[in-house]
């Protein structure tokens, strides 16, 4: 039987064989940015391929495998509908303007390659704590942090859904260019999703403690890192307060990632 470690390593090849149909994809259609509606599939892919390895059906491994999948449609739709006939997404426009010609072909290995090979190390979690009930199942139930992971897991899944529906209304009702989003889930973070997705990772991760792969630590440390430090709060960030001078106003009162009580700045401010 396959130990944790190994069957990560087998989840990397089907991952990067959707990175390729992904790739195919989004070139016809010159969109390199639908690549985000790809991205929840890999860890699809890594899950479904992490169980079958296990093939261990415990109500452990299919309550993980139901969080998963509840995690993944739900954000796939999400981006789907947003993202599926919109215009390439300026981060990656400017990718594209960066390294054509041949940019069709860079952004395998630019993009896509680099995009699997990232989801691949997050989704570490999946294949220990599937394998973690490979076999006997351990005595005593699921564990105290099974189960905070558990709570984890769906408090971020939940908390990540409603701040992109209140983001989705408020495109919808009240966008005009230089408007801010700051009621509901946006009153406490300027990216209450990007903590949600945070959680959930942790959660997952949590799920797998029992399992002593100490290398799963890996997953939520770089996911946090990424929505901190790479490709979510600054790059969102760059430039927003140019094209929206009210966000400066916004970010001053409001923390970018950690949710905190208003107060400050915005208690003194008020009327």
């Amino acid at each position: 039987m396959d130990t944790a470690f190994d069957t990560w390593l087998r989840c990397l090849p089907p991952i990067l064989a959707l990175a390729g149909v992904a790739w195919v994809l989004c070139t016809r259609r010159r969109n390199v940015g639908l690549i985000d509606v790809f991205w929840p599939g890999f860890f699809v892919v890594a899950g479904a391929t992490s169980l079958w390895r296990s093939q261990a059906w415990s109500l452990q491994n299919l309550a993980l495998a139901a969080v998963l999948l509840a995690w993944a449609l739900r954000l796939s739709a999400h981006l789907a509908v947003r993202n599926w006939n919109a215009a390439e997404d300026r981060r990656y426009a400017s990718m594209r303007a960066r390294h054509d010609p041949g940019f069709a072909w860079k952004s395998l290995y630019l993009v896509f390659g680099l995009q699997a090979v990232l989801a691949w190390i997050i989704a570490a979690p999946l294949a220990a704590g599937f394998a973690a009930n490979a076999g006997d199942a351990p005595a005593g139930g699921p564990g105290v942090p099974w189960m905070l992971g558990l709570v984890l897991a769906l408090a971020g899944l939940a908390i990540e859904a409603l701040a992109d529906a209140q983001l989705t209304a408020f495109k919808a009702r009240d966008w005009d260019g230089d408007a801010v989003l700051d009621t509901g889930l946006w009153r406490y973070s300027r990216h209450p999703n990007y903590f949600g997705e945070c959680l959930v990772w942790w959660g997952v991760s949590a799920m797998a403690v029992r399992t002593d792969c100490w290398w799963i630590v890996i997953s939520p440390l770089l996911m946090t890192y990424l929505l901190l430090r790479i490709s979510g709060v600054p790059m969102l960030e760059r430039d927003i307060a140019l094209r929206r001078p009210a966000y400066r106003e916004y970010s001053a009162r409001t923390p970018a990632f950690f949710p905190r009580l208003p107060g400050g700045r915005a208690a003194e401010s008020a009327p």
